[in-house]
């Protein structure tokens, strides 16, 4: 061969090298992952796809009935796909580098979430009677969905720097008064039901940081008694309660999303009646691409689509306490309890809701109804969850290690001299030790 043929071929060759070592080494990668990962991320994106669909067959109906087939059909849809792939750049821009960064970010994410709390009370968009949403324009945020995200965080690194905290209610006492503030704050808005989601997952943090039994229970009858205490002294609340108590009463009131839930529900049956052929979404069930998609689910898709659903969810808690069992330190075992909690909290209620097991809060279902701010939130939790799975961990500060008063550099130069001296003395790596009986000291071991 020439040496010009030599060196036109050679680049090649070794591109083509290279090109097989980047691959192998990305197929190794892969393989190294946890099952953990792998099944939270088809969990996910299985969740993700499947709410686009049930989305546009929920929402697409109403759009064309509601202005003379003028408006755009798959508006939603549209928006959904939006920030859909928006939230997968984010979760997968955490799962590798995230975690390490929201550790560092909780103080800021937890004051700008109370900020726009406050905010929202002021200059938010009421809908429905509720103000929830801060409207920019072309989106909308709604706080309350990151003040959740923040409230874990915030509640994770606490009592991963001070085990202790979780030991006593005195410990306890600034994550609970954080929550409070945040939590009293989406009262106001009113949105009851974010508030005792929030109060859950911060209550699994706890029980995963090891709080007492007895602390959990005066938590939880002080947080029961003040819920039974804003739903009597609230119309639209005890409204709700009645309904769901005896939804029969005023079906055509307080007991109507009730009643149009259950019809949906028995109209499915067991296989359902096929996407996009609902009748309840059109107008008989508010809200439905949003709190009440889970009766969509249910007449089109039937019993089997709800079981699809719970079974999605499962694999997801399941992967992600796990993930939490396995995790390298305290805080990434903590805010994957938490974060977890956080979704499958949200889930069971929307799903309890329908089925008439749970009086309506208007949660949405995480990953499959529509809303921008929780999917986007959701998506970043996820990513969290995430980096912890591949083995990431959150360092609080920089730690140095010495061993015996000596720094690695200076056992290097230590060893290295020690080999230069054994060179010029002739080969010392073959002399015969010296016996501490014939002037030689013997080192102490330990």
């Amino acid at each position: 061969m020439s040496a010009r043929a030599l060196a036109l071929g050679w680049p090649a060759r070794s591109r083509k090298a290279a090109k097989k070592k980047r691959k192998k080494r990305g197929r190794s990668r892969a393989a190294a992952l946890p099952a953990e990962y792998n099944m939270l991320l088809t969990a996910t994106l299985c969740l993700l796809a499947f709410g686009a669909v049930m989305v546009f067959s929920a929402s697409s109906t109403t759009q064309v009935l509601s202005d003379g087939g003028l408006s755009d059909s798959a508006f939603y849809l549209k928006r959904t796909a939006m920030f859909g792939a928006a939230g997968l750049v984010v979760m997968h821009l955490t799962a590798r580098h995230g975690l390490e960064v929201a550790r560092r970010l909780t103080p800021a994410i937890l004051a700008i979430s109370l900020l726009l709390l406050v905010a929202v009370l002021v200059i938010g968009t009421t809908v429905n009677g509720s103000t929830r949403w801060i409207d920019f324009g072309f989106v909308q945020i709604q706080p309350s969905e990151l003040a959740k995200l923040a409230l874990v965080l915030y509640g994770a690194d606490l009592l991963a720097r001070r085990p202790k905290r979780a030991r006593s209610l005195d410990g306890m006492m600034p994550c609970l008064l954080v929550t409070g503030l945040a939590s009293a704050l989406i009262v106001v808005e009113p949105d009851l039901g974010t508030a005792l989601i929030v109060a859950f997952a911060v209550g699994a943090t706890l029980i995963a940081a090891g709080a007492r039994w007895r602390d959990l229970v005066l938590i939880g009858l002080a947080l029961g008694f003040f819920a039974l205490l804003l739903t009597l002294v609230e119309p639209h609340r005890m409204a709700r309660l009645t309904g769901f108590l005896n939804p029969g009463a005023d079906a055509a009131g307080s007991g109507f999303q009730a009643a149009q839930a259950k019809i949906a529900l028995g109209s499915g049956g067991i296989f359902g009646i096929g996407i996009g052929n609902g009748v309840q979404k059109a107008f008989y069930l508010p809200e439905a691409h949003t709190d009440m998609i889970s009766a969509v689910i249910g007449e089109e898709l039937g019993l089997v689509g709800i079981v699809g659903v719970v079974g999605l969810f499962s694999m997801f808690g399941y992967a992600g306490l796990q993930v939490a069992k396995k995790a390298k330190d305290g805080y990434g075992m903590l805010l994957v309890a938490g974060l977890t909690s956080l979704i499958l909290v949200q889930a069971t209620i929307n799903l309890f809701a329908v089925m008439g097991l749970a009086p309506l809060t208007g949660v949405p279902l995480p990953l499959v109804s529509y809303g921008n701010s929780s999917l986007l939130v959701t998506l970043f939790a996820v990513g969290l969850i995430l980096n912890v799975a591949r083995g990431g961990t959150a360092r609080a500060g920089k730690l140095r290690v010495i061993d015996g008063g000596r720094s690695p550099a200076r056992e290097r130069s230590r060893s290295r001299g020690a080999g230069n001296r054994n060179s010029r003395s002739g080969g010392g790596g073959n002399r015969r030790p010296r016996r501490a009986g014939h002037g030689g000291r013997r080192r102490a071991s330990g």
